[in-house]
């Protein structure tokens, strides 16, 4: 039996007496302690109800959390100036993606992102740069970064193609596909020492922290954070959702 379910059948049999603990002595304790035994042995589905409905109040409770954090910080979330926008950027609804260019899932998901955005022209698709990966993923997203700022308009190129890399993404094959898009090195070394880019990352991990995100891929829609490449499929029933009643859940 696990410690959550051993405090929560405690605190049952101690709500049902409303009395607390320390009313009963030590035989009356083990005169409970048997019959939870007992009831338990002849019933043990009890415990996956117990579980079940432990795990629903606290799915409840987080997502309720997850609400919050969107409404106050829903500017930095959906419309932060520095984060690359795809799609169509006055899209009816917004699907933002936290990701690492490092990240497994992440390359896979990437063909869920082409696919709602060709399938729908109102979508708009916010990208977090969210290095979660080791050095050699901040850098290649410092780069990303210092790109979307002087080239926006290639961006998704830029971005298809490190995501799409058959290998590590490291700040050196970040700047050769950057300069191979045109742009120009000097530049970006200038943004990358400036210390901006820097900051920015900085403030995207406090924004996944307030939002309970610590891994990739993860996105928000709408009043929903998800977590995990759940697929196309997924996601396009919970943008539907949004656009029906303004919640992923209808």
């Amino acid at each position: 039996m696990t410690k959550t379910i051993r405090t929560l059948l405690a605190a049952t049999v101690l709500s049902a007496f409303a009395v607390p603990a320390g009313a009963f002595d030590d035989t009356q304790r083990k005169e409970i302690e048997q019959i939870m035994r007992d009831y338990l042995l002849e019933n043990p589905e009890f415990l996956l109800e117990v579980q079940e409905a432990y795990e629903s109040k606290r799915a409840i409770a987080e997502r309720q959390q997850q609400q919050e954090s969107i409404t106050l910080q829903n500017a930095a979330i959906f419309e932060e100036p520095s984060d690359p926008v795809l799609g169509n950027p006055d899209g009816s609804v917004t699907v933002v993606e936290f990701f690492d260019y490092n990240c497994g899932y992440c390359k896979r998901a990437m063909n869920d992102m082409l696919t709602m955005m060709e399938a729908d022209s109102e979508l708009r698709f916010v990208l977090k740069e969210f290095p979660i990966l080791g050095e050699d993923s901040q850098d290649a997203h410092r780069v990303a970064h210092a790109f979307n700022d002087l080239m926006p308009e290639r961006y998704m190129e830029f971005h298809m193609r490190l995501l799409g890399f058959n290998g590590r993404a490291n700040r050196d094959v970040a700047m050769r596909i950057a300069t191979e898009l045109g742009a120009d090195e000097a530049a970006m070394q200038d943004l990358l020492a400036a210390g901006k880019i820097d900051d920015r990352i900085r403030a995207t991990y406090k924004l996944a922290s307030d939002l309970g995100i610590n891994g990739t891929p993860a996105y928000v829609v709408g009043d929903e954070v998800v977590a995990g490449a759940l697929g196309e499929q997924v996601l396009t029933v919970k943008v539907a959702n949004v656009r029906q009643c303004g919640s992923t859940l209808c």
